[in-house]
């Protein structure tokens, strides 16, 4: 009898505690004691990248503004404009492209982008060998693992190579079968000569002693809307105020990234990336900076819109260009 006791009266203390948590979790507040209202940001990965978003998720930017980040991992742009449009998110983060894809895919609630984070491919070349005074003639007979067919950082590649006189389906071989998130793994088991990496993957690469880093696909891109956020039509009329909200956050971030040292927004950063120490982190920054992976505000031109669409027509990925009004939110 007195077992039977002693058990209820710990479950009774479980459901409390449990209870307790929950009501905890839904009312969190600012320091201001506003409440906050939570939402599902999905990332297409997790990058040293995206810098100037984890600064302002550390920094306490969307707090101020009463948002609650939960940040899902959602591996690929494709997967992470199916949960904006099945609700498993409320925000997407990801290649702009992913929104003209779904435009044409004749959505009647589709996406729009109210807001850039970076402006260049962050996507570096390693090289199995170290190849001094690199240039894409080296890839000439060898085989790059591109990334997901259609993907923004497979598409750059192929535009930089065709920019620059080279063949992608004749002079390289560009191997698009290996899952984005896989693609430093398979490198590692020797698949592929070359292979686009994110970093801080690029940077292990280097010291794990499989491979160097001999170029920016950033550089060689040029300027477009990168990774930007994205709403579904009707989240965005409705919620006004928060994409506002939301937007001012991601500012602050960049105007953070803009003003500090690398070292200053690596420590910003170091709680989201646990297993990469500072210093490595910092190298990470400076190589983005170096390359003005961040641009000053998030806003972005019609011009850098178009360029990104060139890139698609050039790929074969769409056969006209969507007009930037119809894709892109202005208050």
């Amino acid at each position: 009898m007195k077992k039977k006791i002693i058990i209820f009266i710990v479950a009774g203390i479980l459901i409390l505690l449990l209870a307790a948590l929950v009501l905890f979790d839904f009312n969190k507040e600012n320091k201001d004691g506003e409440k906050l209202t939570q939402i599902t940001l999905a990332e297409v990965t997790h990058s040293i990248f995206y810098a100037p978003q984890y600064v302002a998720i550390e920094q306490g930017y969307f707090e101020e503004v009463g948002i609650d980040i939960e940040l899902i991992l959602t591996s690929g742009a494709d997967k992470v404009t199916a949960a904006v449009l099945s609700k498993d998110a409320d925000i997407g983060f990801c290649g702009s492209e992913g929104t003209i894809y779904v435009y044409n895919g004749g959505e009647k609630d589709y996406l729009k982008t109210f807001a850039q984070l970076t402006q260049k491919d962050g996507s570096f070349i390693v090289s199995r060998e170290n190849i001094e005074d690199f240039s894409l003639e080296d890839l000439k007979g060898k085989t790059i693992l591109g990334g997901r067919a259609g993907g923004m950082p497979e598409m750059t590649l192929e535009y930089a190579l065709k920019q620059n006189g080279i063949d992608p389906e004749k002079d390289v071989t560009v191997d698009t079968s290996v899952e984005f998130a896989a693609m430093g793994g398979a490198f590692i088991g020797g698949q592929g000569d070359f292979v686009t990496l994110f970093e801080p993957n690029a940077l292990e690469l280097e010291q794990e002693g499989y491979g160097y880093v001999v170029a920016s696909l950033g550089k060689l891109g040029g300027v477009v809307p990168y990774t930007s956020y994205s709403a579904r039509i009707s989240f965005i009329e409705e919620n006004k105020e928060l994409i506002n909200n939301f937007t001012k956050a991601v500012q602050k971030g960049l105007d953070y990234v803009q003003n500090h040292t690398d070292e200053e927004v690596a420590k910003a950063i170091i709680n989201q990336f646990p297993d990469t120490s500072l210093e490595d982190i910092t190298k990470v920054v400076k190589r983005y900076r170096d390359i003005d992976a961040w641009p000053e505000t998030t806003e972005f031109s019609e011009d850098s819109f178009n360029h990104l669409q060139d890139i698609m027509l050039d790929y074969g990925a769409i056969d006209e260009k969507v007009p930037y009004e119809e894709l892109i939110y202005s208050e």
